[in-house]
């Protein structure tokens, strides 16, 4: 398992929701139809555009496919240091 940070830019999404439709587990609109980070189906307690995640491989790689489904580029994962695996 590894750790990543999801963020949403909520000033650019546009609430296509093909983030949810790849990772309905770690995506879902909320009620400004804009994409909120989950954590592995739990809803936060307040809007969350940004989230630690711990993630397997195949979760990250999801993530990472969500991210590029958007079509406004609005998601951005990170990887533990910091380093921005998406968009680069």
């Amino acid at each position: 398992m590894s750790r990543i940070r999801i963020k949403v830019d909520p000033d650019l999404c546009i609430g296509a929701a093909s983030c949810v439709t790849v990772a309905p587990e770690s995506f879902e609109l909320n009620a400004d139809n804009k994409a909120e980070v989950l954590d592995h189906g739990k809803a936060p307690n307040a809007p969350s555009y940004e989230r630690w995640v711990e993630v397997t491989e195949e979760e990250k790689e999801n993530m990472i496919l969500a991210a590029q489904s958007c079509p406004t580029l609005a998601v951005y994962v990170f990887d533990e240091e910091g380093k921005q695996l998406f968009p680069e």
